[in-house]
């Protein structure tokens, strides 16, 4: 190519999942606003897919007794911000300063992943597919975030890039308990020496919406949890200090009816989760205590 403008390098964040995010392969253009200009484009490409022929051997020597895996393929999702950089230097740059912070470089990655679940949440609606999860970083075996050119970008190549470090490990002791923990619980549940509440699920629900920046579906969702959990707490102390909340969250989901709520009902609504996962963690180490629990 001679001549002409350099081309302009665009932001991306890629992330790479171990299973199928549910949209066909293909390029999505998210909007800020009806009607609005370009904000992102969303694109998805399953790469790693074994051919045919393939499949039907490992299928063949499976049946005759073997127990080898099928070949797993990748999805990735590619999502890229339409504010493009003038030169390789603003690029790099750019990248540069990212890298040189790590909270910065986990928010440009959560800021991806809810463009890509705004994406998720319009394909779950239209298939009428309750199955079609939200994606994390964290869920994620590998996340990009780097520039390229346009359609370098959307073919899953790039310019440069760095790959998002993983969480900083904690002390020995404290990973340790915290693995235990819900190994203990869930081999309790399986024994059925506990059961698991509504208001647990319910309140998981609650704080997916809120990470996905849905305060609609939040409000609503973090109002069914409350009831639940000051009907399955009892009258404890846990019970008591949730019901100061019952007003607020109830206004919430009431305005969330009609659209997003107010943002001081928002903050309302997140600091009501927060209290509800409390007081079950509460709980929680109130039973683990009981000697008839063991």
């Amino acid at each position: 190519m001679t001549g002409g403008a350099p081309p302009r390098h665009f932001p991306f964040v890629q992330f790479e999942f171990a299973f199928p995010l549910g949209p066909a392969d293909g390029r999505y253009v998210t909007r800020a606003t009806p009607g609005g200009d370009p904000e992102r484009v969303v694109v998805l490409r399953t790469i790693g897919v074994p051919r045919r022929s393939r499949l039907t051997r490992s299928r063949a020597r499976k049946r005759e007794g073997g127990a080898e895996p099928e070949p797993v393929p990748t999805a990735r999702a590619t999502v890229i911000r339409l504010e493009g950089f003038d030169s390789d230097a603003a690029a790099d740059a750019w990248l540069d300063d990212l890298a040189r912070d790590r909270e910065r470089l986990a928010a440009e990655a959560h800021t991806a992943a809810r463009q890509l679940n705004a994406l998720l949440r319009a394909h779950r609606a239209a298939a009428a597919d309750p199955f079609v999860r939200d994606a994390v970083p964290a869920g994620a075996t590998v996340v990009r975030i780097g520039y390229g050119a346009g359609e370098e970008v959307a073919d899953g190549r790039f310019s440069a890039a760095r790959e998002l470090p993983p969480p900083s490990p904690r002390s020995p002791t404290r990973r340790r308990a915290e693995a235990l923990v819900p190994d203990e619980r869930l081999a309790s549940i399986l024994a059925r020496r506990e059961e698991v509440m509504a208001c647990e699920e319910l309140v998981l629900r609650a704080q997916a919406d809120l990470d996905a920046g849905r305060p609609r579906e939040a409000a609503l969702q973090a109002r069914i949890a409350l009831e639940a959990a000051l009907a399955e707490l009892g009258s404890g102390d846990e019970a008591a200090e949730l019901a100061g909340a019952r007003d607020a969250v109830a206004r919430a989901a009431n305005e969330a009816l009609a659209g997003d709520p107010s943002p001081p009902l928002q903050e309302e609504v997140e600091a009501a989760v927060v209290a509800i996962e409390a007081a079950i963690r509460r709980r929680r180490i109130g039973r683990g205590r009981d000697p008839g629990n063991e």
